[in-house]
């Protein structure tokens, strides 16, 4: 669902707070729920699940639980367990199925959690995806708000995976290329999050970029202030030829309705061609975590490439004055 949609669907529910105990909730635009048990211990709950991007039944898997857990690492939490959530269709071979669940089994099993169960529906596409339960300190939990101008924003992964995907389903796919995006969307955020969360107070906002972009989510991480964020495309990551793809038109419409929603919010620059947009706009699956750091912080987190990689992309500064529903700008 696009954000202007999600928006309207979600207003109702805004008002209902929670209890305390509910430290973040429908309040704040953010990842997931977080519930405090006690002084030491807060639960972390998500889901997420979806179509097919690739079709190997084991990459699917894989790429949907990944997927699925980031939201957990964007919380700066640890993953417990997870419950599969399963659509699928009376005509496809069940074997398929047996290796989506096996690599949904591997990745929970990566992070260090286990699959406790599950629930399946007939549908006529198969989905697949996980309700994951996490767990973190109350006192070290990140969220989206927080960003601070003058703070170094970073970003965990390349960008472009829709796009690819896309190419993927429309035949249009370089081998290596899809590869190249099955490993990124299928690596784990879980060292990115550790070394964000060792990094303590000098972390001011984090989330992981999904389907509402780049650029939406870091509209919502400026909204939560709000701040202005500036980034600089020659700077950002891209998967292998992700430019080539946006020239051939493999555009997805998740990417056309990210763009509809924040075109207002946006000021990008005039020498970024409509191809340079696309790559802005399009949605991603598994993608990185973004964050805003103190400047300070980067020398640390730079060494510890290539185990754990960051880019720097960009900064945040004081919100665009000239312009009220200017949050971002892309240079």
């Amino acid at each position: 669902m696009g954000p202007s949609a999600l928006a309207q669907v979600l207003r109702p529910l805004t008002r209902h707070a929670g209890p305390p105990e509910l430290l973040v909730g429908l309040h704040a635009m953010d990842d997931a729920a977080v519930y405090r048990v006690n002084d030491q211990q807060a639960v972390i709950s998500t889901a997420d699940f979806f179509p097919p991007v690739v079709d190997d039944p084991y990459a699917f898997g894989a790429i949907a639980a990944a997927n699925a857990l980031s939201d957990v690492y964007a919380m700066g939490g640890e993953v417990l367990m997870a419950i599969n959530l399963v659509a699928w269709p009376d005509h496809l071979d069940a074997a398929l199925l047996s290796e989506v669940l096996r690599a949904g089994a591997d990745i929970v099993a990566q992070a260090g959690g286990a699959i406790g169960g599950g629930h399946t529906v007939t549908d006529r596409e198969p989905k697949y995806g996980l309700a994951v339960t996490g767990i973190v300190h109350p006192a070290h939990i990140l969220t989206k708000g927080g960003a601070k101008p003058g703070d170094l924003l970073i970003l965990g992964k390349p960008l472009g995976s829709g796009l690819i995907t896309t190419a993927h389903k429309r035949d249009l796919v370089d081998e290596n290329d899809l590869q190249a995006a099955v490993q990124s969307m299928t690596q784990l955020n879980l060292g990115a999050s550790r070394a964000l969360v060792q990094a303590g107070t000098r972390v001011h906002a984090t989330t992981d970029i999904t389907g509402f972009g780049l650029l939406g989510h870091a509209w919502e991480m400026a909204a939560q202030n709000p701040v202005g964020i500036r980034i600089d495309y020659a700077a950002l990551p891209l998967l292998p030829n992700v430019r080539h793809y946006a020239q051939l038109g493999c555009v997805t419409g998740g990417a056309q309705r990210n763009e509809e929603y924040l075109t207002a919010r946006v000021r990008i620059s005039e020498r970024l061609d409509s191809f340079d947009r696309d790559i802005l706009w399009d949605p991603q699956t598994s993608g990185g975590l973004f964050a805003a750091i103190e400047p300070t912080l980067w020398p640390t987190l730079e060494a510890l490439a290539p185990a754990i990689q960051f880019w720097p992309i960009g900064q945040v500064t004081e919100r665009v004055q000239d312009e009220a529903h200017v949050l971002l700008e892309v240079l």
